[in-house]
């Protein structure tokens, strides 16, 4: 039995039986453990998810359990400060959070950063915490939950990478059958926009895709920056770049990013200018950390970014038709918006940027 699922069964001998979070890369054996009986919640955010974890305790008086890896802490500290805390509602909760870029570990550097001060931040919340390395540390887990429970506060448990086991048990769910990958599409919008085009990515496999296909056919075509970190915040930092940069600015957002920080739309429709395109790469799913769904299948995005007053809607699913919809897309006026519906599948062995410093300069350059 994976520790993933004993710390299930464990949690729920503590009777804590509801999850929510946001998937996690070091945590997606928990999250992809957890049965459909359970009751669980995948939310758009870090802040949701302590919010449901908050209106679940006011309906029960249970203390729920809120995943989330260490670099969305920052989106949970407002509810947990505002109304989880000791001083205002005193309301208990268990966060298990996965602790990428912990001391001493050779990472990414923004996991590095977010790692080596992760403990600080939650005892500036004033969160007890506990480590969990393996089944002889249920125990100090144990009495975190008593004192959590005892005392009406959230307290924490931080799980390195690795602990959760390395078989990945992925759901199978009912998905349209799509040929269409995430590297054909790349592949093709780089061939087709001009030298004076920028591209802004989201974190995850589609920065990491863009990556490799740019330095593995040496594609001179437009210049990227990679968000490497800030997930959600890709589609803000390309409005504010399109609106002071004359040509082409092209955000090249993921559905589970897209719906992190979906309010932003509302200031892109307001203040983007012609030149500013959206492409929403969408699988139905968090793929970068494990495959969880996204929910993303019902949505009627046309009328959702037309609303928020997108002047523009275009859609791709068919590999057939990508070059010609690319051209229409990328001479409409903006702002205009693509979705581009993509399969679940990345590159093998898939690296990640490196030399950050020297990636930034060359895209302001």
């Amino acid at each position: 039995m994976f520790l993933a699922e004993k710390l299930i069964n464990f949690l729920k001998k503590k009777k804590i039986n509801f999850f929510t979070g946001v998937p996690d890369s070091v945590l997606k054996n928990f999250s992809l453990s957890i049965k459909k009986s359970d009751n669980h919640i995948i939310a758009v955010n870090e802040g949701s998810a302590v919010a449901l974890g908050i209106g679940y305790y006011l309906a029960t008086k249970k203390i729920p359990l809120i995943y989330m890896q260490n670099s969305g802490l920052g989106n949970a500290v407002n509810p947990l400060i505002s109304i989880a805390h000791k001083k205002v509602y005193s309301i208990p909760s268990l966060l298990l959070i996965g602790w990428r870029g912990y001391p001493k570990m050779k990472d990414e550097p923004q996991h590095q950063a977010k790692g080596s001060i992760t403990t600080k931040i939650l005892k500036n919340l004033n969160i007890k915490y506990c480590i969990v390395k393996n089944n002889k540390d249920f125990n100090n887990l144990g009495k975190l939950i008593t004192y959590g429970k005892k005392n009406k506060s959230p307290v924490a448990c931080l799980v390195l990478p690795g602990m959760m086991g390395t078989k990945i048990k992925r759901k199978e769910y009912k998905e349209k059958i799509l040929k269409l990958t995430r590297y054909e599409f790349i592949s093709c919008l780089l061939k087709n926009i001009k030298k004076s085009t920028k591209i802004i990515s989201t974190t995850g496999f589609t920065s990491r895709e863009l990556h490799h296909i740019r330095n593995e056919n040496s594609i001179k075509n437009g210049k990227d920056f990679y968000m490497v970190g800030g997930m959600g915040h890709a589609s803000m930092v390309s409005l504010a770049h399109s609106l002071f940069y004359k040509n082409k600015t092209i955000c090249l957002d993921g559905d589970g990013s897209f719906l992190m920080h979906m309010g932003s739309l509302l200031t892109t429709g307001k203040f983007a200018s012609k030149n500013f395109k959206h492409i929403l790469l969408n699988n139905n799913s968090h793929e970068s950390v494990g495959g969880q769904k996204t929910y993303t299948e019902n949505l009627d995005l046309k009328k959702i970014v037309k609303s928020f007053r997108y002047k523009n809607y275009f859609s791709i699913n068919k590999s057939n038709e990508i070059n010609k919809k690319i051209k229409l897309f990328l001479s409409a006026t903006g702002p205009s918006f693509l979705e581009v519906e993509i399969k679940n599948h990345s590159i093998k062995g898939l690296g990640r940027p490196k030399n950050l410093i020297n990636i930034k300069s060359k895209f302001i350059k």
